[in-house]
């Protein structure tokens, strides 16, 4: 079974408080990534859950087994680092074949086992190598093989892809994401990468400060964020943010100041705010329509053009806070030209200026 609870974790170095109750439950089979800005204590999270790191207090059950107090050894677990951690001296075979060795496995089951995971992961041409006569795809791959070949209940993986180029990086997320639909065991995977998370998870963990910010599944994040942190960290890039007041409230709906005389309809529940309070509205670059008549007037600073799409920078007339637009093709505005920009109302998110929080939203179908 490889489910894995964890229950009011605590990791504390000295005075120095890492992880805060840490209440999370993966079922088997799920992909889970955690994912947050350096320092919040995801990769100790994962190496906690590996049996490296000692649990301040708190317990860890993977499957029915409460492994709080067991060795990594024992915990039935394998672990890809982000190094890939392959003996140099070894042929490939020796280095797959090294962790079951010393478990006293008998040669045939090694040699199937072996088999197997080379055809899975296409290593088997370099079975006789050594790690220096591999690339680092290829290396990264002869790791992950050596955590197959021991058949964990868990695998957990600790930004394996960071040592990779770009093309070797989406080329290898595709392979382990490809893996994981095969074998179908549980995988807890760390990065500071959010499109590495959107893209490969079930489920995505958000972390922050050594505190689990939300929990959900890629879409339900992006979304539905929690608050303004999970907001502006998933979204590539960043989410918008414009300051606002409510100027009317009814059971209509509820319309925002946004300035410039201009005033967003919004699907804020009306229970939840007062005429003149304070907003934040939050909206995605791509969810921005430039238009030719009334709009906030976004002044061009300078823009990117890929061709197929275009990311314009700058900000609104008269203000710093900065501004992306992403418009579909090739665009190309002069630096300096003031554009009308209006967001649609089911795009629009609204957040709590004190708290940070989201503000509730009335049902729709559509997705934000």
């Amino acid at each position: 079974m490889g489910s894995l609870r964890l229950t009011k974790l605590n990791k504390a170095f000295g005075a120095v408080h890492i992880l805060h109750d840490i209440d999370l439950t993966v079922e088997e089979g799920e992909f889970v990534v955690f994912v947050g800005p350096s320092g919040c204590g995801k990769s100790t999270l994962l190496r906690i859950i590996a049996g490296l790191e000692d649990v301040t207090s708190g317990g860890i059950a993977i499957g029915d087994r409460d492994v709080s107090a067991l060795s990594p050894a024992e915990r039935k677990i394998a672990m890809v680092f982000q190094s890939y951690a392959l003996y140099p001296h070894m042929s490939v075979r020796k280095n797959l074949a090294f962790g079951l060795e010393n478990l006293r496995f008998k040669r045939a089951e090694i040699e199937s086992r072996i088999n197997e995971a080379a055809r899975m992961l296409a290593i088997e041409p370099y079975l006789d190598r050594k790690p220096k006569q591999l690339s680092g795809g290829q290396r990264q791959r002869v790791a992950i093989g050596r955590a197959i070949v021991r058949e964990p209940d868990l695998f957990l993986f600790d930004e394996p892809l960071s040592n990779l180029d770009a093309a070797l990086r989406v080329q290898t997320r595709a392979e382990i994401t490809r893996l994981h639909r095969d074998i179908k065991t549980t995988m807890i995977y760390v990065t500071h990468d959010q499109v590495e998370a959107m893209t490969m998870a079930d489920k995505i963990v958000v972390l922050r400060a050594g505190r689990v910010e939300q929990v959900g599944s890629p879409l339900e994040l992006f979304d539905r964020p929690r608050n303004l942190f999970v907001a502006g960290f998933l979204g590539s890039p960043r989410m918008n943010i414009i300051k606002g007041t409510v100027s009317s409230v009814s059971v209509e709906g509820v319309v925002v100041d946004a300035g410039y005389g201009v005033h967003l309809p919004t699907l804020i529940d009306p229970a939840s705010v007062k005429q003149g309070q304070d907003v934040l509205v939050g909206v995605r670059p791509s969810h921005f329509t430039v238009t030719q008549g009334q709009g906030l007037p976004f002044e061009v600073q300078y823009h990117e053009s890929l061709g197929t799409e275009t990311y314009i920078y700058g900000n609104m007339q008269g203000q710093k806070e900065p501004i992306i637009v992403h418009q579909a093709g090739h665009f190309a505005p002069v630096q300096g030209a003031i554009l009308k920009i209006t967001p649609a109302r089911e795009r629009i998110h609204a957040f709590d200026p004190v708290s940070e929080l989201a503000l509730p939203r009335l049902a729709t179908q559509e997705r934000s």
